[in-house]
């Protein structure tokens, strides 16, 4: 094994996100080979021994990948502090812990991917997977063929340069439609932003697939783990990447 940040080691382990083992490491909490962490630089290697809050780094497992069907009024987030209701306060108990993969926000529903790895949640999140997302949108107001095909350009709205954006109009039903649309970088509310600046105001968003993997006939707020053998021949080369990806306690 190579040497790799502490930080990055920890959110392999499952126990938290790199931010997080952050500030665990400024809270006193890590300790590398008997030592407290005073910075998250360190590197740590296969004979080093990492513990927190005095208790030995579990050894990696296997990347586990759930899908959930998130239904609407769930803030993506562990804590809320507002005290809202949260995705992971919504999931059955005996679960590990897990990690979003992306977010949805608190009037979003649709396909949310969660892992134990945070390493790998991290690399299925970055632009460059160039994985699509897609989304099924119920808007309110009048559709104009001619500006979805032009979404496909991109836009760039208040300084913020937004990507190619496939829009295709499904169904007209009074004032309101329903638009099917794909991207392959979703900024935060991007979609909501760029229909509004169609005129068009979004009251449904439903996103049906991340990648490879598809909401389906998944229930509103169901979970179902994806098989191993579906993860492996879907991300074979990201865990491949990953020197701990197929290890086992």
């Amino acid at each position: 094994m190579k040497e790799e940040r502490i930080a990055k080691v920890l959110a392999r382990a499952g126990l938290c996100s790199r931010r997080e083992a952050e500030r665990w490491i400024a809270a006193g909490r890590v300790s590398v080979d008997g030592a407290l962490l005073e910075s998250p630089a360190k590197t740590v290697g296969a004979l080093s021994e990492v513990r927190v809050d005095g208790r030995v780094l579990p050894s990696p497992q296997r990347p586990r990948l759930f899908r959930f069907h998130k239904p609407r009024g769930l803030v993506t987030s562990e804590r809320d502090e507002k005290g809202r209701a949260t995705v992971f306060s919504a999931l059955p108990p005996g679960l590990p812990r897990l990690l979003s993969i992306g977010r949805l926000d608190i009037n979003s529903e649709g396909l949310l991917l969660l892992t134990t790895d945070g390493a790998l949640a991290r690399r299925l999140e970055l632009p460059a997977t160039g994985w699509i997302r897609r989304y099924k949108l119920r808007v309110h107001g009048a559709v104009e063929e001619a500006q979805l095909v032009a979404l496909e350009q991109g836009v760039t709205l208040e300084g913020v340069r937004y990507g190619p954006i496939s829009a295709r109009l499904q169904a007209v039903r009074g004032s309101n439609a329903w638009v099917e649309v794909s991207l392959r970088e979703g900024k935060n509310r991007e979609l909501k932003r760029v229909f509004a600046h169609l005129g068009l105001d979004v009251t449904r968003l439903i996103r049906l697939s991340y990648g490879p993997f598809q909401l389906g006939n998944l229930g509103r707020g169901e979970l179902a783990e994806v098989p191993a053998k579906v993860l492996a021949e879907q991300l074979g080369e990201m865990l491949s990447a990953d020197p701990h990806a197929h290890r086992r306690r």
